[in-house]
């Protein structure tokens, strides 16, 4: 889900060469399978999907236990990769759009997509390209584990920003830069238990819960408080506490 800083020049809609339907079904296979190298992504999807899904419906209003709790929301999600939040919230009704820099990654998730039965909007490019293309705001943004990857995360962050729309949210979740997390999620994670690959991830890179909260500020969004997200490395499922030092996730809302 890596920001690519080789971006393309303009944003393009993704279509799949027929010819190539077999390789990119083969790389669907990567991204979705629940003990590969995403595995990782796997495991926090259903922590974060609900999280999102919670925040959604508290948000606009809408009944959690409903069969399309989203139905007629525009969400965007930012860094979309192969399609691993695109496709639960095309499920839950949302009209979802996903925009990746790497092609290679949309035309799997497209693929994948397609497979399901799912319609959803996936463009190969930058979320700096889509507001310059005059892109209408949406309901939702989703900006998850894709700042820690960024060039100019004010930049990023204020680009982002400009894809809500009055009234609309965002929600980012990344790491914070401490050294619990440097010991956890890069040197544990990537090194030791190999989880992830080596390099992933920089802890220079890494965003504390205040700059997020002021990024979120200077892009005219009001920040809540950050909720952490905790992972038990022995069952490997996730939480959401009080405790920032590694995971967390801010949602702002604009007025």
């Amino acid at each position: 889900m890596a920001h690519s800083e080789t971006a393309p020049e303009t944003i393009s809609r993704v279509s799949v060469d027929p010819a190539e339907m077999a390789s990119f079904s083969r790389m669907a296979e990567d991204w979705w399978n629940l003990d590969g190298m995403f595995r990782p992504l796997h495991e926090m999807n259903g922590a974060r999907l609900g999280f999102i899904k919670d925040t959604l419906c508290e948000h606009f209003h809408r009944d959690p236990d409903a069969e399309l709790p989203l139905k007629g929301l525009r969400v965007l999600d930012i860094g979309c990769g192969g399609g691993l939040l695109c496709e639960p919230m095309t499920r839950l009704g949302a009209q979802v759009t996903g925009v990746d820099a790497l092609e290679r990654n949309l035309k799997t998730a497209k693929t994948h997509a397609e497979q399901m039965g799912l319609d959803i909007d996936y463009r190969h490019g930058t979320i700096e390209q889509l507001v310059e293309s005059g892109e209408t705001p949406y309901d939702a943004v989703l900006n998850m584990e894709v700042i820690e990857h960024v060039a100019n995360p004010p930049e990023f962050m204020a680009d982002c920003g400009a894809m809500v729309r009055p009234g609309g949210v965002m929600i980012c979740s990344t790491i914070n830069r401490t050294m619990k997390a440097f010991l956890f999620a890069i040197v544990g994670a990537e090194y030791v238990l190999r989880w992830l690959p080596r390099g992933t991830h920089q802890y220079e890179k890494l965003v504390r819960p205040s700059e997020i909260q002021s990024w979120l500020s200077n892009a005219g969004l009001t920040p809540e408080p950050s909720v952490g997200m905790s992972l038990n490395p022995v069952t490997r499922h996730w939480k959401f506490s009080d405790d920032l030092s590694i995971n967390y996730v801010t949602v702002g809302i604009r007025s």
